[in-house]
């Protein structure tokens, strides 16, 4: 088994005027009949940055939208993540933040080519639609998450 390359990710819970969260569809390249899962906006601290840092970068390289990372307040959720993404193993230590916007039109133009490659799709997600879906989303924890952040 490879050893896994360990990192810290910034990740972004966008929340809408409605509360809707907006989540990504992947799969795994090397693995097509792996099925699919959906994922929140984030990715890989770079080197000098803070997790707030690359949430920011991330959520703006993702969907367009451009926030002060400072906006982003403190970590509202964290967890680490094992997975695996075409043939490379994955640890990988989770910082969620929140951002809410009224309303986002997403523009992914800021995609890496393996996002374009993995990436199948974005929605805007309501509670109750999470909570009725039969697909893997990530974190699994996401609709506890989310009726928290909105107590």
């Amino acid at each position: 088994m490879p050893v896994p390359v360990v990192r810290t990710a910034g990740r972004v819970l966008l929340l809408d005027g409605q509360a809707r969260v907006l989540l990504f569809r992947g799969h795994d390249p090397a693995r097509p009949d792996g099925g699919s899962w959906w994922f929140t906006v984030g990715g890989g601290v770079e080197d000098g940055e803070s997790t707030r840092e690359a949430a920011a970068r991330e959520l703006f390289e993702e969907t367009g939208l451009a926030v002060d990372a400072d906006t982003l307040g403190e970590p509202v959720h964290r967890e680490l993540a094992e997975f695996s993404l075409s043939g490379v193993a994955y640890c990988q230590d989770n910082h969620f933040f929140v951002s809410r916007v009224d309303a986002h039109d997403v523009v992914t133009v800021g995609f890496t080519d393996v996002e374009d490659e993995f990436v199948l799709g974005h929605r805007w997600w309501s509670l109750d639609e999470l909570r009725a879906t039969g697909d893997t989303v990530y974190p699994e924890s996401l609709a506890d998450l989310l009726d928290r952040l909105e107590a």
